[in-house]
């Protein structure tokens, strides 16, 4: 796809993987629609990357809220031809601390925003990804890229939530992209490791350095966001990329802790 003119829409738009992302697909000649519950960051986005940007508060577990924000990209620029799917929270908990066991509502929360709310996103980017004009030799319509995580096969003490929302990321790639392929919209999920993002930015450097140590291969540091957003735009700009997990983690193998 060439990525000119499209319509990006970025969900979790307002930090970390996704504010990289956003800025890569802009630098590429994308229109971006940011979605993200942080409106001063959201703004800061727009100031960023102007007129050819689109900020949205959409929660993406609610489904008026995502119908509405695919709506209104395609309103201002008339398709959505990317999606990316960011948002995403690591609330830990283990299954029985002491002497109670995992709190349900941490569970349901991290499920409904990492799992139920990237497909929520899918479903709606998707329906309008099917009424694009094909493009290219392959007719192409659409591609969406969803975040999963080295958590999904190597989820660590405390990761029973995230790692089974990454999985279910994971395992809903393949069965989406048959179900899309007929309407010419390619499913692509990127599986990054340990990234320097605000999840890790708070922690001394004693620690995140032995997390480097223990846990990457090579090279021996934690994960650029710029790298997550290079490759969500090769993907993009790749028609043969489809129903695939991509791993991006310089190698790395989780430890139990």
């Amino acid at each position: 796809m060439d990525l000119q003119g499209k319509v990006s829409v970025v969900t979790g738009a307002a930090s970390g993987l996704g504010y990289a992302t956003c800025k890569e697909l802009a630098g590429a000649g994308a229109r971006i629609v940011g979605f993200d519950r942080d409106e001063d960051r959201l703004q800061a986005l727009k100031d960023e990357l102007g007129e050819a940007c689109l900020t949205r508060n959409v929660d993406v577990v609610d489904e008026t809220s995502v119908k509405d924000g695919i709506a209104a990209a395609v309103a201002a620029f008339g398709s959505v031809d990317v999606a990316v799917n960011c948002a995403g929270v690591a609330d830990v908990a283990k299954t029985v601390s002491r002497g109670e066991p995992f709190p349900l509502a941490i569970w349901n929360k991290v499920i409904s925003i990492n799992l139920t709310g990237t497909f929520n996103v899918i479903r709606f980017a998707a329906l309008a990804m099917s009424g694009n004009e094909p493009q290219g030799d392959s007719g192409e319509r659409g591609v969406i890229i969803n975040t999963a995580s080295g958590a999904a096969t190597q989820g660590q003490v405390g990761q029973a939530a995230y790692a089974a929302s990454k999985a279910g990321v994971m395992g809903l790639t393949l069965p989406v992209a048959r179900d899309l392929a007929s309407l010419g919209i390619r499913v692509v999920s990127i599986s990054p490791g340990l990234f320097n993002t605000s999840m890790v930015a708070g922690m001394p450097d004693n620690v995140s350095q032995s997390i480097i140590d223990r846990m990457i291969l090579y090279p021996s540091r934690m994960g650029k966001p710029s790298e997550f957003a290079g490759l969500v735009r090769h993907i993009a700009e790749n028609s043969y990329l489809n129903a695939t997990t991509l791993d991006l983690d310089a190698g790395a193998r989780m430890t139990p802790r």
